[in-house]
Parts: C-alpha cells; structure tokens; sequence
C-alpha cells in the first residue's frame, strides 16, 4: 500500500508539472520531433488510440507504458507503415518485452523514418546539383512496466530521439509514464492515464549552420550561425473502455480517450473492437479535434477515421502461443491514407 501511495503521489506530480507548461493550438509549429506523435503499431491505430487504457503488451509503448505489465513471457514485434501513401515516407517499427521477475517486464524498441533520396538544390543549381541526401528520424526506447497489485500496472519508458541530414544533427531524450486501473468482475473495466515526450529542449548542430562568403573587404570567410532550441511535443492522455461479453467466445470493447497537446489542438477518440473466439479481432475508431470536418479549418492531414483488424494464428495454444497478423488504416486529406501491417509473436 506504500508503494501505491508513493506512486501516486509521484505520478500526480509529474502531472501538475505538466499542466504548469501545457499550451494550446496557439502554439502548433513550435514543437520540433512531431515523430513522436505517430503511433507505429498496426493494432491500437485501428481503433484511432482510443484504447490506451486496455492496451496490452509490447503496443502499449506507445499509447501507456503501463500495458506492458500484462506481457506473459515475451512479445516480439515487427511494424511496416506507407505513411501519406503518396509522400514516399515510410516507417519501419521494432520492438520486444520480456518478463523480468515476478511482476516486472523489460521492453525496447526502435522506430526508423525513411524520407529516401532527396536532390540537393543550391542557389547556383535550382534544379539539382545531382547529388541526393537522406533524411533519418529514429526513436530508441526503453521501457519498464510493474504489476503493483490486481487492480494497478504502472510503467516508465525512456526516449533518445535522433534527427539527422548529412551535414546537421539534433539529439534528445523524454520520458512517458502511465497507469492503468483494472475493475469489475472479469477485469472488464479500465481505466488509464498517460504522459508522454516530456523532456529538455532540443537544437541543431553541424557543419549545416556555416556559411562561406566574401566580406565586403573581399575576405573569404566562414560564418557559424546557432540554431535555436525547441521543445518536445509533450502530451497527456486519460482513457476508458469496457468490455462486454455478446456471448461465449464473443466480446465487445467500447473505449475512449482525450489528449491534451501542448501544442496543438486536443483530440478526443472512440473506438470499438469485436473479438471473435480470440482468433479474429476487427475494430474501428474515429479521433475528433476543431476543425476535422472542415477540409478549410482542419490543421492536420488526419482525417479522423481508423479501421484495422488482427487475425491471430495459434502456435502452441496450450502454452498460449499466438503469431499475430495486424493491419491497420488511417485516411487522410490530402494523400491517400496510411497504412500500417505488422506482425507480432507472443508467448
């Protein structure tokens, strides 16, 4: 019971602390790493990250650390999105939990950005010098997750955020935590509270901020410019869901959740998802922000609706092997939507 209390009281504190820096839509384009916000997992953006309080095992990374308690031995995952199918970006996602003791679970994972080839253009070759750069954004992630009693998991995951082009660099590290709260009488109710890339500020550096150029005494020189720092896209997420039993082998969950960006607009989300005999899962979800109806007043490419679905295929369903299938859809305005497949071994 102390180290409940003391849990919440450290997790109440880190909210306040976040509450005294969040911001508003006012400051959308401040934030740099805006990576962070894209969930790489092929299963929770079926049902539009509605269900961070339910979220399970090696998924739970990203949407509520805390998830990861209810890894069982191990969990292994490999994610592939075409992000805004058009833009030539895609996402490779990597990830593994294992168990650790009785009650604690270990989990890492890392998610690479590929822009591809970019030309290089100059003032003197607008068109292209025939060179090309490349672009890379990569996350690396360290989780841990507790079962602190039957009704309470809790976690913390530590992030190294690298941003790189060939001649300029940035580095940063944030934190997440979260808590989950199970209730009712088959575990059916949840509830959840999440923060996440809250951390220093980030900068530029590399030989990318010199400029070479004649003074007016026609002196070669080389001018270093600084860049400025920015922040992390800081947020908080508070979610709920329900589970319903249709009939035997048959459950309806009905999930939930709010997020408060620091920089740009809240989003609220729902989502539901139909388990079929715990072999066939299909779920949809739709996140609702100002302006998502409106392709005029609408800030973000998202918009709104996700739909996916998971074919778990047995192994060894005695020790409760499975080799999960997920697929998952975003549509998007403008480009034709993003679409994430993933597969996902637990044991």
């Amino acid at each position: 019971m102390r180290r409940l209390k003391s849990l919440a009281i450290l997790f109440v504190g880190i909210l306040l602390a976040y509450s005294l820096k969040a911001g508003n839509e006012q400051r959308a384009g401040e934030a740099g790493a805006s990576q962070l916000l894209i969930n790489p997992w092929g299963a929770s953006t079926g049902w539009a990250n509605s269900n961070m309080s339910a979220v399970k095992g090696l998924e739970a990374m990203y949407l509520n650390v805390a998830g990861l308690a209810f890894t069982k031995k191990l969990d292994l995952g490999f994610t592939y999105t075409n992000y805004l199918k058009g833009s030539n970006i895609n996402i490779n996602n990597f990830g593994f939990a294992t168990k650790s003791g009785e009650a604690g679970v270990l989990a890492a994972g890392i998610t690479m950005f590929n822009f591809g080839d970019i030309p290089i253009t100059s003032v003197e070759n607008p068109d292209g010098t025939g060179n090309t750069f490349k672009p890379t954004y990569t996350t690396i992630t360290a989780s841990y997750a507790r079962v602190f009693s039957n009704a309470i998991y809790g976690g913390a995951s530590l992030k190294v955020i690298t941003e790189r082009i060939d001649n300029l660099n940035a580095t940063g590290v944030a934190i997440d935590a979260g808590i989950q709260y199970v209730a009712g009488a088959r575990d059916n109710f949840r509830f959840g509270v999440s923060m996440q890339n809250v951390g220093p500020t980030m900068k530029y550096s590399g030989n990318g901020l010199a400029y070479r150029a004649f003074t007016p005494n026609d002196i070669y020189m080389t001018f270093d410019f600084q860049s400025n720092e920015f922040e992390l896209p800081s947020l908080l997420r508070i979610g709920v869901s329900n589970e319903f039993m249709l009939a035997e082998d048959h459950f309806l969950t009905l999930a939930g959740s709010f997020t408060s960006n620091s920089f740009t607009s809240d989003q609220y989300s729902i989502g539901a998802e139909y388990n079929f005999m715990n072999y066939f899962l299909a779920r949809g979800g739709y996140t609702m922000e100002k302006g998502i109806f409106s392709d005029s007043e609408r800030k973000t490419a998202f918009a709104g609706l996700s739909a996916g679905a998971t074919l778990k295929i047995p192994i060894d369903k005695e020790n409760g092997t499975f080799l999960n299938v997920d697929y998952s859809y975003r549509n998007t305005n403008p480009f034709h939507g993003i679409h994430t497949i993933g597969v996902r071994l637990t044991l």
